[in-house]
């Protein structure tokens, strides 16, 4: 098969249909690691959860631990523009040769199996980290926990970033639900840490199953990591750690705040395990984890002059920091544009809002069938005072959005991280959009 084909073998895929594509459970999982011998006994295990922060997480603890000489593996999802991003080791994609023949080689088994789009893409990355020899593999979960494809691995230690709402079609109405979900990664004497937990049902939850488990479980919330940590102009963080001395975090928004202390205080676990973290791989992780990771979509600048940026943040946690982060941004500049797009199984009301009211709005829909047709999106905002007009692409909003800008103006870009995924390549291959 070409790879395209492949791709289309592997579909439909949640992310592009959504609950057509969900298949709960872990047998079919099962039966797959056991036909490959499972494959990730053969290294060590990072397993990240959460609603929203895994993402940036997760990359900056494959930085980190590439900085520091070891040889790591990072799955995550969804991919923003193709699916060999999903798998890298040492920021390097997965090659669509290897997709492919993976793919031929097994087709029998997974005919036989009828594996979910996730529970095969999650096989393939596994056997991939197992070929190229890693010595960690950073392993994010794609939906909840307790019965995500992941949670077949035997981690080192695990992680969940924070709780809130998202997919309470499939994990449940409450926090204390979804967060039991969450818990389901919690092994055996296997040390957990939790970013955040300020809700209490939450806090109980973890705790409970922490308990029953017998696993360390550490709140980084109420672990002293830093002397002091501040933004700075260019919204940069700059930290001055007890451990790791004075630098400064490359990704932005005030949500990297909670990322970064989360990951120090796994990187004091991961120390107490005689894992080697050199005070300088640590320094240059947090500084340069776009660059080793080929991170992307988060509080991203593409552009200046008028400036764009984009986020994937598309649930009411993720929105209740982005906020925050866009009216300070907006209030150096003219007018603030919004290019928007939701999918349709999201909580709009909870997300609407939130959005700025005093911006200029480009609804719009993503290329995938899960996403909202930008005029029945359009109709739905009005609700909130949130005004504008619609366009069939993300393409063609983004066209109109910098039609209408002067220097001085901001445009954002999100909503949806199909939303990003559409319009990251107008500006990765540097493309003049307005003549295209």
């Amino acid at each position: 098969m070409t790879y395209k084909e492949t791709l289309h073998f592997l579909s439909p895929s949640f992310q592009q249909v959504g609950a057509p594509a969900y298949k709960p459970g872990l047998d079919r999982m099962i039966a797959l690691d056991d036909y490959m011998n499972h494959p990730h006994k053969h290294y060590r295990t990072i397993h990240v959860a959460g609603t929203n922060g895994k993402g940036s997480v997760s990359h900056l603890l494959a930085a980190i631990l590439r900085n520091a000489k070891y040889k790591v593996g990072l799955y995550t999802s969804p991919h923003l523009i193709d699916f060999c991003e999903r798998i890298c080791v040492n920021g390097k994609k997965i090659s669509k040769r290897f997709v492919v023949d993976f793919v031929e080689r097994h087709k029998s088994k997974i005919t036989e199996v009828q594996p979910s789009f996730f529970d095969l893409t999650t096989i393939l990355a596994l056997e991939y980290f197992h070929h190229k020899k890693v010595d960690f593999a950073v392993i994010e979960t794609g939906l909840g926990g307790r019965l995500d494809s992941t949670n077949i691995i035997e981690p080192a230690l695990c992680i969940i970033t924070n709780i809130s709402f998202d997919h309470q079609q499939y994990l449940g109405d409450t926090l204390r639900e979804i967060a039991t979900e969450k818990a389901g990664i919690i092994k055996p004497f296997i040390p957990v840490v939790i970013g955040e937990a300020d809700n209490d049902d939450v806090r109980c939850v973890l705790s409970k199953q922490a308990m029953q488990m017998n696993a360390p479980i550490t709140f980084a919330s109420e672990e002293t990591v830093w002397q002091s940590c501040k933004k700075q102009n260019n919204g940069e963080w700059l930290f001055q750690t007890l451990d790791y001395g004075t630098f400064t975090g490359e990704l932005r928004g005030s949500v990297q705040k909670q990322n970064a202390r989360t990951v120090l205080t796994v990187l004091r676990l991961l120390s107490k395990m005689r894992v080697k973290l050199p005070v300088k791989a640590v320094q240059q992780g947090f500084e340069h984890v776009t660059t080793l990771t080929n991170f992307r979509g988060r509080w991203q600048t593409l552009q200046t002059n008028p400036l764009i940026i984009c986020d994937t943040g598309h649930n009411e946690g993720a929105w209740e920091s982005l906020a925050d982060d866009l009216q300070q941004e907006a209030a150096n500049h003219r007018t603030l544009r919004m290019v928007i797009g939701m999918v349709s199984d999201k909580d709009l009301d909870a997300v609407l809002a939130l959005m700025p009211k005093q911006a200029v709005y480009y609804f719009t829909n993503a290329s995938v069938p899960r996403a909202m047709p930008s005029l029945q999106f359009a109709e739905k905002a009005k609700q909130f005072d949130l005004l504008g007009s619609n366009y069939g692409t993300v393409k063609e909003a983004v066209k109109e959005a910098i039609r209408d800008s002067s220097p001085q103006d901001m445009i954002f870009i999100g909503g949806s991280t199909f939303v990003v995924g559409d319009a990251l390549p107008f500006f990765c291959k540097k493309q003049d959009i307005s003549d295209k």
